[in-house]
């Protein structure tokens, strides 16, 4: 059995919540340049965040995959973009709907050599410039601490580029319940939040705000079909 089927295995028929169910979540491309990304032929939301912020986690606990995005210890390990395409079926109509969820790399780690992040930055700019079929990004950062400038700097981008962001607060498991409504706060100040767009608390260990994620793609996703 490859990696892949056993990814189809674990995926099959898992319910994140009343509107899909997923059927198949698995990798399909890595790319450094255009010509290296797969056709333009389905909705691509974006998955963007510092290095070890836990975009891959969120990813992992979206398609219920375990490892479908390498989780790593070590920051700066995702250095290409990364594709998995997902089956969604709709229990309303029991259509199935294909998507991509791209893995983009992390960025704010000061030991990647200065070349390397010139080239992730290039890398970066090209696709969220350029990407006819993206919907949305989710801009992750760390629910416990006040976003850094990079953190800034992206999400004035996509505002720049009209792109809509789905800010997604990880570890909320690690603060106390006083801790939640001051550290929102803090993080939409700090951003200087659009309200059009989406914020969502979110714990990869205790699985929580998986349905608030999806429930805002399906949204974005069909707002700009």
């Amino acid at each position: 059995m490859t990696q892949t089927d056993i990814q189809d295995n674990n995926a099959n028929k898992i319910k994140v919540q009343d509107k899909i169910n997923i059927i198949r979540a698995k990798y399909i491309a890595s790319a450094v340049k255009k010509a290296q990304y797969p056709e333009e032929r389905l909705k691509e939301i974006a998955f963007i965040g510092r290095s070890n912020v836990g975009k891959s986690s969120l990813i992992n606990s979206l398609t219920r995959v375990h490892n479908l995005a390498r989780v790593s210890g070590q920051p700066g390990k995702t250095q290409t973009i990364n594709f998995y395409e997902l089956t969604a079926r709709f229990n309303e109509t029991g259509e199935d709907k294909l998507f991509h969820l791209v893995d983009l790399p992390g960025y704010g780690y000061a030991k990647v050599p200065k070349k390397m992040l010139e080239q992730f930055s290039e890398m970066i700019d090209n696709y969220l410039r350029n990407r006819k079929n993206l919907k949305a990004m989710i801009l992750i950062v760390d629910y416990r601490h006040k976003p850094k400038d990079d953190d800034v700097t992206m999400y004035d981008y996509a505002k720049h580029f009209g792109i809509p962001v789905i800010v997604v607060a990880t570890k909320e498991d690690k603060l106390k319940r006083n801790e939640l409504v001051k550290n929102e706060k803090l993080i939409k100040e700090t951003l200087d939040f659009d309200p059009s767009d989406h914020f969502v608390r979110f714990s990869s260990l205790k699985k929580k705000g998986v349905r608030e994620v999806w429930d805002c793609i399906l949204e974005l996703c069909e707002e700009r079909s």
